[in-house]
């Protein structure tokens, strides 16, 4: 059994369906927040759009230093959605390269000289995916309380029912 043979159609589904959800985003809310202490919708957006490239990063190299990363910005959803076809395109292309002995390679998330956590690549790439599709839920809960139409992600929504997913 391959991690990775197995892992792919699994990143494909997920990435399907967070795009249909970053389609949503309205970017005339950037600065929208459902809470003072939330992210803006912006940024949580951002996030979000960018997750998928981070594997990248996963599965190229040993660490990732989050103090060397860029920040948030406001951009437009097509931005948004650009950056996120652009960074599952490479991310895929790097799923489909890997070799399962390197998924056991220790991996590490630093913030400067300070390491957060070294864990097995394998087990950093599933816990990403994990937290992009968490991140992926609290987007949705933001486009609910803008009232905007939420997609069908694992089923039915009150917006979309079932047989209203699309299989792009």
């Amino acid at each position: 059994m391959s991690f990775l043979r197995d892992l792919l159609p699994e990143f494909d589904e997920e990435m399907r369906t967070t795009r249909r959800v970053l389609e949503r985003v309205p970017s005339d809310r950037a600065d929208w927040k459902p809470h003072p202490r939330s992210f803006s919708l912006a940024h949580l957006a951002q996030l979000v759009a960018t997750m998928p490239g981070w594997l990248i990063t996963m599965l190229g190299e040993t660490e990732l230093d989050l103090s060397k990363g860029s920040g948030y910005s406001n951009q437009s959803t097509e931005e948004l959605l650009k950056s996120f076809d652009e960074g599952v395109k490479q991310a895929r292309t790097m799923i489909q390269q890997a070799k399962d002995d390197e998924m056991a390679v220790p991996w590490s998330l630093k913030m400067g000289d300070n390491v957060l956590f070294t864990l097995p690549r394998q087990v950093v790439v599933r816990q990403h995916i994990n937290h992009l599709v968490h991140h992926r839920g609290q987007l949705t809960v933001y486009l609910r309380l803008l009232d905007v139409p939420v997609p069908s992600i694992y089923g039915p929504t009150a917006d979309e029912p079932w047989g209203a997913q699309q299989s792009a």
